[in-house]
Formats: structure tokens, C-alpha cells, sequence
């Protein structure tokens, strides 16, 4: 062999194995970023399945609630309307804070904001938050994160006209969460100071 080949292979073999680990670096970097976006992805999903369960069973129990206001006959369903409805619930949620503080819930949790009393009631009512910590769909809504989304107890009725409105003698039927506009006290804070 002449010593000019020689080294000529071996740097050939060098370069060789720096293309090959050039490949593997660009095929993993491929890869993590594949994996990075099903995992963003899957949060995604997680997330929209949690927030769609919490209301599940927050209707399931206004369902219930509902049926025995009914039944019981002593109270109107009118009466429950803007109640939290958590607290018709035995199980509590680890991302419910409770009464909301001046900017709403933190980024992925729940809270209840109440209305400044201005009668007697005996019932606090007001509003459910979530703060999404991501973009999500709720409800068939497309939210983005850090926009606070509302739902308010309502009264269900039959509507027998279809105009979507209850006249007097459209009775009652139940409760039912319903989604609603911020309160004027959280539709003013900036994005920024939720």
C-alpha cells in the first residue's frame, strides 16, 4: 500500500462517521420535536376533558338539585338561579379556588365570583370562572389562554314559541349552567394581572 491512500482512507472514514453522526443528530432533533408536539397535543386534549367533565357533573347536579326543588315544593327554581354550583357537589376539585380575588382564578383553575349583595337572599350567587392554561375548546368554543370564560346557574323552561325568551306561562322545567358574559369587574382586567 502506498502511505498517500492510507490517509486518504482514514479520511475518508472520518468524514464518513461525522456524516453519519450529523444524520443521527438531525434524525433525533426530528424526533424530539415530533414528540414535543403530540405532547403539547395530548395537554391539550387532557385539559379540554377535564374542564368538559367538571361540567358534566356541575350539570348532573343542577340536574338533581333541580328535581328537588321541585319536588320538595317549598322553594322556586327562580330562587336558585346564579348559585354556585360547587357547592351542590360533595366531591371538590383540586384547581377550584374558592371565591375569586380581584384578577379571577389562576391559569388553569376554577374559582366562583360573587355579585355584590343588594338584597336579602339568603343564597350567594354569581359566577363560575376558568382560566385556561392553554388554548382549549370548551364547549365547541375555541378559548385561548388567559381568557377567563363564565357560566351562571340559569332556570330551564319549556319554550313553546321557540323566540328563546320565557313569557309567564312558560313553566319552568329545572336548572341548568349556562355559559355567560364576564362580570364587569373581571371583563375590565387587563390579560396581563389574571
Amino acid at each position: 500500500m502506498r502511505p498517500w491512500t492510507l490517509g486518504a482512507e482514514t479520511s475518508q472514514l472520518a468524514n464518513v462517521r461525522r456524516l453519519r453522526f450529523a444524520i443521527v443528530l438531525i434524525l433525533l432533533a426530528v424526533l424530539a420535536w415530533v414528540l414535543f408536539s403530540v405532547l403539547e397535543r395530548e395537554v391539550r386534549r387532557v385539559e379540554e376533558q377535564s374542564v368538559a367533565l367538571v361540567l358534566s357533573q356541575l350539570r348532573s347536579a343542577l340536574v338533581v338539585k333541580g328535581a328537588e326543588v321541585m319536588l320538595g315544593g317549598n322553594d322556586s327554581l327562580a330562587d336558585y338561579q346564579g348559585i354556585n354550583p360547587v357547592a351542590l357537589v360533595t366531591q371538590q376539585w383540586r384547581h377550584y379556588q374558592g371565591r375569586c380575588q380581584s384578577g379571577g382564578p389562576d391559569s388553569g383553575n376554577w374559582c366562583f365570583w360573587a355579585r355584590e349583595r343588594t338584597d336579602s337572599r339568603a343564597r350567594e350567587t354569581g359566577w363560575l370562572i376558568y382560566n385556561p392554561r392553554q388554548p382549549i375548546t370548551i364547549d365547541g368554543w375555541a378559548e385561548t389562554s388567559g381568557t377567563l370564560r363564565a357560566w351562571s346557574v340559569t332556570t330551564d323552561f319549556v319554550d313553546h314559541n321557540g323566540n328563546g325568551r320565557r313569557e309567564r306561562e312558560e313553566r319552568l322545567t329545572g336548572l341548568r349552567l349556562a355559559p355567560a358574559p364576564l362580570p364587569g369587574a373581571l371583563a375590565n382586567v387587563p390579560e396581563g394581572n389574571r
